[in-house]
């Protein structure tokens, strides 16, 4: 697997008031929102832990990702679980 590395010029990041390490959580909670990332991968690369990238998705009213396709899983494994 090859590295890329995307600049961003400091003046555009001076514009927008944003240090790296801030227009990295912005473009990780931007991909999670548009569903491009999901929530790993955009909590790796805001380099936050789960539970902080979770609760800054909550403070801007970002809902997870959970569909109907997720529920019914979580049933399932629920039935399997179980005790019989």
């Amino acid at each position: 697997m090859s590295v890329q590395m995307l600049t961003i010029d400091q003046d555009i990041l001076d514009s927008a008031h944003l240090t790296v390490d801030q227009a990295k959580v912005e473009l990780a909670v931007y991909l999670y929102s548009q569903r491009r990332l999901s929530l790993g991968k955009a909590r790796e690369l805001a380099d936050m832990s789960l539970w902080a990238f979770r609760q800054l998705l909550a403070l801007r009213q970002i809902p997870p990702h959970y569909d109907e396709d997720d529920l019914l899983a979580d049933v399932e494994t629920l039935r399997a679980l179980r005790p019989q």
